[in-house]
């Protein structure tokens, strides 16, 4: 199962390296897309779990993995909850 790597630029101009264990994660996001924070959120939470799922499919059970990566997400996202107009983009796929 390929896995993803993906570039993720937050409200504040930083960014964090992400992981999905598989190309499901490309379904939910595109890059260079501006997202507003809610609606990365609910992407992100579909596509990691989707992710999760094909491992589970494959291997009989789920990506802890795909999952820890959505509650780092989370906690990132979590710093902007108050800012109304806060964007998060997905700079670039990297595999």
């Amino acid at each position: 199962m390929p896995e993803v790597r993906f570039v993720v630029r937050w409200p504040d101009a930083s960014t964090d390296d992400c992981y999905s264990p598989s190309t499901a994660i490309k379904e939910h996001l595109d890059a260079g897309t501006p997202y507003a924070l809610a609606e990365f959120l609910a992407r992100s939470r579909s596509g990691l779990t989707a992710a999760s799922e094909r491992v589970r499919a494959k291997y009989g059970f789920a990506c802890s993995s795909a999952m820890d990566q959505l509650a780092r997400i989370e906690r990132r996202a979590a710093a902007f909850q108050d800012d109304c107009e806060a964007v998060v983009r997905v700079e670039r796929f990297l595999s």
